[in-house]
């Protein structure tokens, strides 16, 4: 999937933290913005909002096999 991030301002796996602390734990984007930062990682609220939009989706779409399945 970092290869869906080629060209981004930010790497990775920034972004794929990010996306998953809002999905599991529905942290707000102002609170994900200030813990990013207390991690040294600059980012506004509102790019981590176009993040959530644009790769959410695809995110659910690649992991919807892993949550299915059967214990």
């Amino acid at each position: 999937m970092n290869s869906d991030f080629k060209g981004r301002h930010f790497r990775g796996e920034v972004i794929l933290l990010a996306l998953r602390w809002y999905c599991r734990y529905g942290i707000s984007y102002r609170d994900l913005e200030t813990m990013l930062g207390e991690r040294g990682v600059a980012v506004d609220h509102s790019t981590i909002y176009r993040w959530v939009r644009r790769y959410a989706p695809e995110m659910e779409k690649r992991l919807r096999w892993y949550w299915k399945r059967p214990s």
